[in-house]
């Protein structure tokens, strides 16, 4: 892509504006009648016009070529493993783990898109996960269905999208916003990590409410690329994902011809070490809400479509109350992945790359290991937490597991086991 540097622009949620030629902004106006340098005008809207500004997600590109200068499209076989429907097969109320889903065997090549594999969902969220060992070249993609929150385990990612580009490793995440056409590169050679892909309202920053005015994440870490544009012609792909169907269009030119742009309506990347953990705690574990990162609200207020929560390094001071989180039963769905680290909720069978499932009043807490190890502790020490990072995909209803995702190789059939060394310690004569 044409860019003269790899500079960001800081915030979350702001108009932004950048250019990769000078004065190709026009000075005035979204669509003038003549746009410099010979481009066109488009707009691009993420959400209904009639938003609250607060809310309303749009953006101007100023690009080479229209969108909309491309074949008709048809039926694609791309995506075969990255679905739509989630109920297959009945949900069980199991507790479900699985170890890392295994990267693709060198002769085996795989992009982002045919690398994708569908783990579970429902209607305010599709949880996925990549395992990539081949750029995508020819080919661009973008999807209609939602916003793609995109978490790297294993390797970096390069995201050439229309509005530039952004490079994330683990322990970062970026969220490509619904429409947005984008590639997606290899820097390390091959890749695996976590996608969730978000039908509902974009992702926002929480409100903080009785915090005050600082903690979690803050909104200057979110990073927004600058203009950079692609002007080349060829044979082209353009992939999109529309009404869970994989469509295929081709195109004589790059559809990354942005040269520039302004608005609210943008991919962005943020840092998870950059989370700020907070809280007071005197007794007892805080719920994971404490943690959270993005959500997808509802017309509901306080219920959310989608919660996106990290477990990140952290220190725990509460004296004489069990530490680790107690054992409980939700309303939500829990969808957790280990990015890197150990997860200090588990002795073992949670390596980086795993996964787990517990679902809607599905019972589950620590394994026995960990409480035998927490009920012991001196809690007059603190507990650091270090060289860690979960994250959490969390809903209000069931999430569905996909029949590929009950049936794979990786599941851990033996996962229940973990509770059954707790032992009965229960004496009516003794408190």
């Amino acid at each position: 892509m044409t860019t003269t540097s790899l500079k960001y622009m800081c915030g979350f949620g702001n108009e932004f504006s950048t250019e990769a030629l000078p004065g190709a902004l026009p000075d005035r106006g979204n669509s003038p009648q003549k746009a410099p340098y010979g481009l066109y005008a488009e707009q691009l809207s993420g959400t209904a016009f009639t938003l609250p500004r607060s809310l309303n997600r749009r953006s101007w590109l100023y690009r080479i070529r229209p969108g909309a200068t491309h074949d008709a499209f048809e039926p694609s076989k791309a995506g075969a493993h990255w679905l739509s429907v989630f109920n297959q097969a009945p949900t069980p109320p199991n507790r479900i783990r699985w170890d890392p889903i295994a990267m693709p065997a060198t002769r085996s090549k795989r992009d982002f898109i045919d690398g994708m594999m569908t783990v579970a969902g429902n209607a305010g969220c599709g949880i996925h996960v990549y395992t990539a060992n081949q750029a995508m070249d020819k080919r661009y993609f973008y999807n209609a269905d939602g916003e793609l929150l995109i978490v790297p385990q294993q390797g970096r990612l390069t995201l050439a999208t229309e509005f530039g580009t952004l490079e994330i490793q683990p322990q970062e995440i970026a969220v490509i916003p619904r429409g947005i056409r984008f590639q997606v590169h290899l820097p390390d050679g091959a890749a695996r990590g976590f996608v969730c892909e978000n039908p509902g309202m974009p992702l926002k920053l929480p409100d903080l409410g009785v915090i005050g005015s600082n903690g979690l994440a803050h909104p200057r870490d979110f990073l927004t690329p600058v203009a950079a544009y692609e002007d080349k012609e060829g044979d082209f792909e353009i992939l999109a994902k529309f009404d869970g169907h994989f469509w295929s269009a081709r195109t004589d030119h790059s559809p990354l011809d942005v040269v520039a742009w302004h608005g609210t309506h943008a991919p962005y990347k943020y840092d998870l070490r950059k989370f700020n953990v907070t809280g007071f705690i005197s007794y007892d574990h805080p719920d994971p809400c404490i943690n959270l990162v993005l959500h997808a609200p509802s017309p509901m207020p306080g219920i959310d479509t989608l919660d996106f929560v990290c477990f990140a390094p952290r220190v725990l001071a509460m004296q004489d109350t069990f530490r680790p989180p107690w054992f409980h039963r939700n309303i939500a769905g829990e969808f957790m992945g280990n990015v890197h680290g150990r997860y200090d909720a588990k002795a073992g069978g949670f390596e980086p790359g795993s996964m787990s499932l517990h679902n809607t009043m599905t019972a589950h807490g620590p394994d026995a290991a960990t409480f035998e190890k927490a009920s012991k502790a001196d809690t007059h020490q603190a507990d650091y937490i270090e060289d860690t990072m979960a994250i959490m995909f969390e809903t209000p209803v069931i999430i569905h597991p996909t029949r590929q995702a009950l049936e794979s190789p990786q599941r851990q059939r033996d996962y229940p086991k973990v509770w059954a060394g707790l032992k009965k310690h229960f004496n009516p004569k003794r408190r």
